[in-house]
């Protein structure tokens, strides 16, 4: 059984910083691209960032150069590092796992943390 699950989030001023993390729990993380998605109330739901399971990143160009994503196979982790946060940055974030097994893709969902940014 794959589980995932979210820390780090809370409540952080407009120019600051908060790190994510997202334990996976089953075997497949070194199998999966993993990546962190956001919702904001009343909006669809985000790519942030995703890394591969060889460590190629990919940002959203909102974030690019602000957050940095990194993974550390041997605790089975992925992590987000959000600097220079912004208002409207205030959203749920989600990590999500995306292993391919055998030329078969499937997708696994965290539980989602809040992350506030308050002006």
């Amino acid at each position: 059984q794959v589980q995932l699950v979210e820390s780090g989030g809370g409540l952080v001023q407009t120019g600051g910083s908060l790190s994510l993390s997202c334990a996976v729990h089953g075997t497949i993380f070194r199998l999966s691209t993993m990546g962190w998605y956001r919702q904001a109330p009343g909006k669809q739901r985000e790519l942030v960032a995703t890394i591969t399971s060889g460590s190629n990143t990919n940002y959203a160009d909102s974030v690019k150069g602000r957050f940095t994503i990194s993974r550390d196979n041997a605790k089975n982790t992925v992590y987000l590092q959000m600097n220079s946060l912004r208002t409207e940055e205030t959203a749920v974030y989600y990590c999500n796992a995306e292993p391919c097994v055998h030329l078969v893709k499937y997708d696994y969902w965290g539980q989602g943390t809040q992350v506030t940014v308050s002006s």
